[in-house]
């Protein structure tokens, strides 16, 4: 398949702080090219934004359904091949439904539902496509991320025994929505984020980090939730204990008060020979903790890491940091080469060039669902 991906969004209008960074994404590896949108529900600003991309203007649709309509009807060299959705939680389901049925594959934000009944009905749908499904959980995409995950999978750290992961933040410690904040606004509103701000913002980034990295699925967790801010609707702060399938225990901080915060997300993994660390902030960095050496420090770009993944989702020597939409780039770039396997009717390496599916989606709205539920019935234990 000689040719980039061709992409039409749902969401992202030039003032949406996700669609300029699936964008970037999307085009830093030269793989994708973005061709059509309906980038709000307002045609006139979708228009905006099509012109401030260099998109055809009879390729700004006022609809997402409209889009999809549209382009089927196109010929094959022309029409886009995958559907980029970056709307709010609540905006998801339809438009991926309506792609998949359409023979367009999906990339959508995370979480990828609204609820768990969507997240069940679309897994179904997937699933009868037979298409491409990638969810962006940004921070898989980290290399020293999948070295950690290639240790743990290969014994290095011996059985796992204990998950600690955060993911603190303090943009929200005041309330912004009630100031007119667009991205405070609708995460903190039931109708449009659903049942958790929180847990289904950045809980969901948590546990689906410390499944990743473990290889183990969380069968039991107690949550206590808090709402600090008055007049708040929804949980701003949240603790959780974690009870893996192997036995092993974690625990699990998500706040959006934590007062001068960034975007700290961190892991650490701890077996019966050693642990891993490590944090967004040093994100090229990995501390490898043997019981009977001194600590490793692990580089991106450097010798001697073990993980093929690691390495095919390098970009630049050592010393050169990788960040963020590196990270985020590195599931575009995989579910592009996946989404041409398909086209060219070939296997998709999805041990190195790996990104977050439906499964994974799937589980992050279970997680929200049993974390609220425990909440409300007072912190205690409920099984995933």
């Amino acid at each position: 398949m000689n040719r980039k991906i061709r992409m039409g969004m749902v969401g992202g209008s030039i003032d949406a702080f996700i669609g300029a960074v699936h964008r970037m994404a999307a085009n830093l590896d030269g793989q994708i090219e973005l061709v059509c949108g309906s980038f709000s529900s307002n045609h006139e600003k979708t228009k905006a934004t099509a012109e401030a991309l260099f998109i055809d203007p009879k390729r700004a649709y006022a609809t997402f359904q409209e889009m999809i309509e549209q382009e089927t009807k196109l010929p094959d060299d022309e029409r886009m091949d995958v559907v980029s959705i970056v709307t709010p939680n609540h905006l998801h389901f339809e438009p991926a439904k309506l792609a998949l049925q359409n023979g367009f594959h999906v990339v959508c934000d995370k979480p990828v539902t609204f609820s768990v009944a969507e997240a069940l009905a679309l897994e179904k749908i997937v699933a009868s496509s037979g298409l491409v499904f990638a969810l962006t959980h940004t921070y898989t995409g980290y290399p020293m991320l999948k070295e950690a995950r290639y240790l743990v999978k290969a014994g290095k750290i011996g059985k796992i025994r204990k998950v600690v992961v955060e993911y603190p933040q303090g943009w929200l410690s005041c309330s912004l929505e009630s100031a007119g904040h667009k991205q405070a606004d609708w995460r903190t509103d039931p109708k449009r984020a659903g049942i958790s701000c929180c847990m289904g913002d950045i809980g969901t980034h948590a546990e689906n980090l410390a499944e990743y990295v473990s290889g183990l699925h969380i069968t039991e967790i107690c949550a206590d939730l808090t709402t600090f801010v008055p007049g708040r609707q929804l949980d701003d702060d949240g603790n959780v204990l974690i009870r893996f399938e192997n036995g092993a225990k974690g625990v699990l901080h998500a706040s959006q008060i934590s007062a001068g915060e960034e975007n700290n997300i961190n892991i650490k993994i701890y077996g019966e020979k050693g642990g891993l660390q490590w944090e967004q902030k040093e994100n090229n960095t990995l501390l490898l903790k043997m019981l009977d050496k001194p600590v490793e420090i692990l580089r991106t770009g450097g010798n001697g890491l073990s993980s093929k993944a690691a390495t095919a989702n390098t970009r630049t020597p050592a010393g050169h940091p990788e960040g963020y939409l590196e990270a985020f780039a590195n599931i575009y770039k995989n579910f592009a080469l996946a989404v041409k396997a398909h086209k060219e009717g070939k296997p998709h390496d999805y041990e190195t060039l790996d990104f977050p599916t439906i499964k994974e989606g799937v589980r992050g709205m279970l997680f929200v669902e049993k974390a609220v539920e425990s909440a409300q019935k007072g912190a205690v234990w409920v099984k995933i």
